[in-house]
């Protein structure tokens, strides 16, 4: 296969296999810890009202979610590229920092959050998928 292709595949695999694990945490996150009482959390416009009731264990599982959705994704990606593995990797944690970056840009949230989420959840694991994708 061209290597071109393969790494262009290996990218697009991670994203969508690292977006399928962000989704099941998210998915499973309110039957470990439920949301606050009285907040909408179904919708975008339900979840950015709420955000205030939020408290911070309410944040444990969308940072894992967008942490190992990358981890995941730029795994995928590192062990199916043909080449320039690190770069795929971290094309993969690009492409999750980008839809990090404009969901909280929606939603808002506290800043230790964004902070926290911006700096450790993307970039960085994106290079350790890399790194584990590499052994």
């Amino acid at each position: 296969m061209n290597p071109v292709l393969k790494n262009v595949l290996a990218v697009v695999a991670g994203v969508i296999i690292g977006s399928m694990v962000n989704m099941g945490i998210i998915m499973i996150s309110g039957s470990i810890i439920p949301p606050p009482e009285g907040g909408d959390i179904t919708t975008m416009e339900g979840l950015k009202s709420t955000m205030h009731l939020f408290e911070p264990k309410h944040f444990i599982f969308p940072f894992l979610a967008h942490a190992l959705g990358t981890l995941v994704g730029a795994f995928v990606a590192a062990k199916i590229a043909a080449g320039k593995k690190m770069l795929m990797a971290l094309l993969v944690g690009l492409f999750f920092l980008i839809g990090g970056t404009v969901n909280i840009a929606m939603l808002g949230g506290p800043m230790w959050f964004t902070a926290l989420d911006i700096i450790v959840a993307y970039m960085p694991m994106g290079y350790l998928g890399y790194v584990l994708a590499k052994r």
